[in-house]
């Protein structure tokens, strides 16, 4: 079984002895090395190349922070957890940006240790997935962009072109619109779904889910209380995409604008992200800062797709501009239509449900018609890599 080589670095004693107890119980985790500051650490590291440093951040943040990014910088495989007895939203940003993968708040609990060591071990070594699903997660840290017009609308085409069960997700914990912007009034929620999403009955799950009319989408709506959301765990996120998985050929997830536990969850569990900006500085800004998070969370640079949003071809900023600064060719090009999707908005219905002639209209079933083919030629390679059968039947065939 493969290890994680680990290091702890903490100037706690107390601190150090928890998790190496934690850690003795874990058959993938491996300690190497203790120390008590990052600074004595440092050489260690980079001449070791552990697979995961734990490190506290509590005292001389700054100061630890500048040496994570430094590691990281020269040594991209290494992963990071770090802990810190006093934090805020602010800290944990500043963590994830300077090369964090995970945060654990003191005192540590040891079922959120073990979450935490299994899904980077999971990250590290790879996870077999059992089912042809793919995830696409529509996301921004800009509000007011239009990523859940995106979402309502990209999934509704998905599942209209494919004719496959697709499952909209409103993952937007706090402030979701998902089951506004469908005119939907769901029975059941994520945060019902995920406290009893025991595996236990099959038929449970998509029993929970609206479905829309009369097409192949299923939506699960985001909780109506914020009080329900706090008790959402990223634990249960990925137990609930493991499940959307089996039943559903594609899942389409609408975000939240932040970087939290939970939303970087959700995009570990993602297959493509949907990076929306429009064109403007502050949102270009915006969107690179994003594409750097990423590159700090080791994801794979294909994993992300830009998508520009009321794109206008007549902008002073042109598109040729925004890859410059990103350094990242645009995906897809989503037109700004303003009667349409403000119709669509105040109405409750997909802007082809609207004006199905409109240019917005085509341009979500072109784009649903793109993703899905990609997506199925991938299917098929992968098919054909596991059967060698298959590739000799095509070269006969031409």
């Amino acid at each position: 079984m493969h290890k994680l080589k680990t290091f702890i670095i903490d100037s706690d004693e107390n601190s150090r002895e928890l998790i190496q107890n934690y850690a003795n119980e874990l058959e993938c985790l491996e300690i190497s090395d203790v120390f008590n500051s990052i600074e004595n650490a440092y050489e260690h590291i980079i001449k070791e190349v552990p697979n995961l440093v734990i490190v506290d951040i509590t005292k001389n943040q700054p100061e630890t922070l500048k040496l994570i990014e430094k590691i990281t910088t020269q040594k991209q495989q290494i992963k990071f957890v770090v802990t810190a007895l006093s934090y805020d939203t602010d800290s944990i940003i500043k963590a994830m940006r300077a090369g964090a993968r995970e945060f654990l708040p003191k005192p540590i609990i040891k079922d959120d240790f073990v979450t935490t060591i299994n899904k980077l071990n999971e990250q590290t070594y790879g996870r077999e997935k059992t089912t042809n699903c793919k995830v696409i997660t529509i996301f921004s840290n800009k509000g007011g962009i239009g990523k859940t017009s995106i979402s309502t609308n990209l999934a509704l085409e998905i599942a209209n072109i494919t004719k496959e069960k697709v499952a909209l997700v409103d993952m937007n914990f706090q402030l979701g619109d998902v089951a506004t912007f469908m005119d939907i009034k769901p029975s059941f929620d994520i945060s019902y779904v995920v406290k009893n999403l025991d595996g236990t009955d099959e038929s449970f799950l998509e029993s929970t889910l609206e479905h829309y009319k009369d097409t192949n989408l299923y939506i699960l709506a985001d909780p109506p209380y914020m009080e329900q959301a706090k008790d959402i765990t990223p634990e249960q996120i990925t137990k609930l995409f493991d499940a959307l998985r089996e039943k559903f050929s594609y899942v389409i997830v609408d975000t939240s604008n932040t970087f939290d536990g939970k939303t970087i969850t959700v995009l570990d569990n993602t297959d493509f992200i949907m990076l929306v900006t429009i064109v403007n500085l502050p949102a270009i800004r915006n969107c690179q800062r994003c594409l750097d998070i990423f590159e700090r969370l080791g994801y794979d640079k294909d994993k992300t797709k830009i998508v520009i949003n009321r794109y206008m071809e007549n902008d002073e900023v042109t598109v040729e501009d925004v890859e410059n600064a990103l350094n990242k060719k645009i995906y897809w090009k989503i037109p700004n239509n303003y009667f349409t999707i403000m119709s669509s908005i105040n109405k409750g219905l997909p802007a082809s449900y609207i004006n199905p002639s409109s240019n917005i209209a085509q341009c979500y079933r072109e784009l649903a018609t793109v993703l899905s083919d990609n997506i199925y030629k991938q299917k098929v390679a992968k098919k054909i890599v596991r059967d060698p059968l298959i590739n000799f039947k095509n070269l006969i065939n031409g």
